[in-house]
């Protein structure tokens, strides 16, 4: 929803960040540079303004009254919606083909509330096993100090879970593609299973992007993102977002989420059904979860991101184009005993790599060296091109040893669910030239023992 500060007056900020529908939807790759926004009228910026601002003037008491009840649109205060944050949340919703999104700080915070919208005390959510390390340690750690139990299913398999389903179960969870497993979800089957005990699906979609995959295409019902990653594409800024597609019947489902269909007493009796809509489920995370606990983006981050954004269809076709040529490179080494990589006809999830991101894998991988653990680690400490950290989606190429990094809090036998191996080398493909990516794994790979 828009919040301009002046209604709908001529010159507002309506004007400015609502572009006019053009007659045929555009194509992601120009939405990732258009969409949100159209040239400032008075300054004529073509670049979307970074409004630094805390706070917003209200014309009257009954201005700023009409605001706070949610009468009128406008902005109150950085907290709550920001100009520059609005552009980065309909571009990112367009994106995802979705009808409206929240950005905030990072994708940790976009996970809290989108869970935490839908799960209260003495409910519970269902979720795959291949999870990112910190979305491990939220569902198994923190949510169970607030009464919300997590069940991890056997396997991504949507049989596997269904049978974790019950009459409490709030939602269900998975990684479009998992982080580090690299395993690929059956997004439909999963939505036909949510639907049919009337919960949601949630879906993080950070590592396909919505260049390769839109979930909501497929039934998923919220998709969430990490904006550090692919979007912003640079590893400089923080980011998150919680994309709404508006189809999941919250009325329908009321004695599951009476939180959408009852008055809200911390929020003066507001009925989000009735006030938002279709987007009710985004309008509360917005009312309740942002406005008060704060995990608020930035403007310049917002700005920093969109810069990202833009060019976000150039680097993935790079970044699958060398992915491909990595993991064949690897596949051949006489020094690498295993890859895990969707578009090899042999991996299981070859059939749903067509499917879903359209016959182009990702470019997360994860491999295996021969010797194990200390031959790993000493591939790890010789590479010199390719950076060691644990963020991914970078233009960069970038490396990471998840069980002793990002998967380090977990047990043995967590580490296996989430598909990590001690001896595992992550891998997140960036846009170099690959003949230079493939010589710097190679002198690696041939790393004398220390």
């Amino acid at each position: 929803m828009l919040r301009s500060n002046s209604g709908a007056e001529a010159g507002t900020l309506e004007e400015v960040l609502i572009p006019a529908k053009p007659s045929n939807p555009m194509k992601r790759e120009t939405v990732a540079i258009h969409g949100g926004y159209q040239a400032d009228p008075t300054t004529k910026s073509v670049a979307v303004p970074i409004y630094q601002t805390v706070a917003y003037a209200f014309d009257s008491a009954e201005h700023a009254a009409a605001l706070f009840n949610l009468e009128t649109e406008g902005y109150r205060y950085t907290r709550i919606g920001n100009p520059t944050t609005d552009v980065l949340e309909r571009r990112v919703a367009a994106l995802e083909g979705g009808l409206a999104a929240l950005c905030v700080s990072s994708g940790q915070a976009a996970l809290a509330y989108a869970v935490q919208n839908v799960a209260q005390m003495g409910t519970n959510i269902v979720s795959v096993p291949q999870l990112y390390g910190t979305t491990h340690t939220f569902f198994a750690h923190l949510l169970p100090q607030q009464g919300v139990t997590v069940r991890f299913a056997a396997s991504d398999e949507p049989s596997a879970i269904e049978k974790l389903i019950d009459g409490h179960t709030r939602a269900v969870f998975c990684e479009s593609v998992g982080n580090p497993a690299g395993n690929i979800c059956d997004i439909e089957e999963l939505a036909r299973v949510a639907h049919r005990h009337g919960v949601p699906l949630i879906v993080d979609n950070t590592v396909a992007t919505p260049i390769l995959l839109r979930p909501s295409e497929f039934g998923a019902d919220i998709v969430l993102h990490s904006l550090t990653k692919f979007l912003g594409g640079h590893g400089t800024t923080l980011g998150g977002a919680i994309v709404d597609s508006g189809n999941f019947p919250w009325k329908e489902h009321a004695d599951r989420f009476p939180m959408f269909s009852e008055p809200d007493a911390s929020y003066h009796g507001l009925v989000y059904t009735d006030h938002y809509g279709k987007t009710a489920y985004l309008g509360r995370c917005r009312s309740v979860y942002q406005r008060t606990t704060g995990a608020v983006l930035s403007p310049l981050s917002a700005f920093l991101l969109l810069q990202g954004i833009e060019t976000v269809a150039l680097r993935i076709e790079r970044h699958t184009e060398n992915a491909r040529k990595v993991a064949e490179f690897l596949r051949d080494h006489p020094r690498v005993e295993w890859v895990n990589y969707a578009g090899f006809p042999e991996s299981p999830y070859y059939a749903l790599a067509q499917k879903y991101l359209n016959g182009r894998a990702c470019s997360l991988m994860g491999f295996g060296i021969r010797g194990g653990y200390s031959a790993a680690v000493r591939f790890y400490d010789a590479l010199q091109l390719v950076t060691r950290l644990v963020n991914l989606g970078d233009a960069k190429t970038l490396a990471c040893h998840p069980a002793s990094t990002t998967h380090r809090q977990m047990s043995p036998e967590e580490q296996r669910s989430a598909g990590v191996t001690p001896g595992m080398i992550r891998l997140s493909i960036g846009i170099e030239h690959i003949d230079d990516i493939l010589a710097d794994l190679d002198q690696a790979l041939h790393a004398p023992n220390a």
